[in-house]
């Protein structure tokens, strides 16, 4: 089983590191594999809204890492968002890729997904609804841990001294291997993802 984690943060080994960092060795632990995926030190363009996905099956954008990056994550059994908390959101880059994977994606259904947030003090749990939303509109588990999942820290490397925060990232790994275990068996006991009925769009604005 292998978990894709996807670094925020322009600084690769910063805060946002550090908290990966502590998911990913406990992972280890559990016998999963991950990948880290910076994306924060990238120049990344927004989606367009020219819905070309719908027909060539990836973004028309094909010069940055997010076709890439959904072909991984469509591989993986899950997957983690991280991201530094900029003016109480998200970083604008990692939003653009965000934005574009999660719009010209194959289908992550089923597929557990958690949300990481690292700040100096406010804007933690803003950052986490958003990057949750593209979970939840997705199909897609949303893993927890024993508090919110953010860590603290304002210069590089402030974030090891965060114990309850290094606390919580290593019990969120340890839940979603817990889960990757429980979806492994229910599939060897035939369990599969319920059959989704067609998707039905409407608008607030009629004719």
């Amino acid at each position: 089983m292998k978990v894709i984690m996807i670094n925020g943060s322009p600084k690769k080994n910063g805060n946002t590191a550090i908290a990966l960092k502590e998911i990913g060795d406990r992972l280890l632990l559990n016998g999963i594999e991950y990948e880290i995926i910076n994306v924060g030190d990238n120049v990344i363009a927004g989606c367009k809204g020219c819905s070309a996905c719908r027909k060539l099956g990836k973004c028309i954008i094909d010069n940055d890492l997010v076709n890439e990056s959904v072909a991984k994550i469509y591989d993986a059994d899950a997957l983690i968002v991280a991201s530094p908390v900029y003016y109480a959101s998200l970083n604008g880059t990692l939003k653009c890729f965000l934005d574009r994977v999660f719009y010209s994606k194959k289908s992550f259904a089923g597929k557990p997904a958690a949300a990481v947030a690292v700040a100096r003090r406010a804007g933690t749990t803003a950052t986490l609804d958003i990057i949750n939303k593209y979970f939840a509109i997705s199909n897609m588990p949303i893993v927890t841990s024993s508090y919110w999942n953010l860590i603290h820290g304002r210069v590089p490397g402030d974030a090891e001294k965060d114990a309850e925060g290094l606390q919580t990232m290593r019990i969120l790994a340890d839940n979603i291997a817990w889960i990757l275990k429980c979806i492994e068996a229910g599939k060897e006991k035939g369990i599969a993802l319920p059959e989704y009925e067609p998707k039905i769009l409407t608008n607030f604005i009629r004719e």
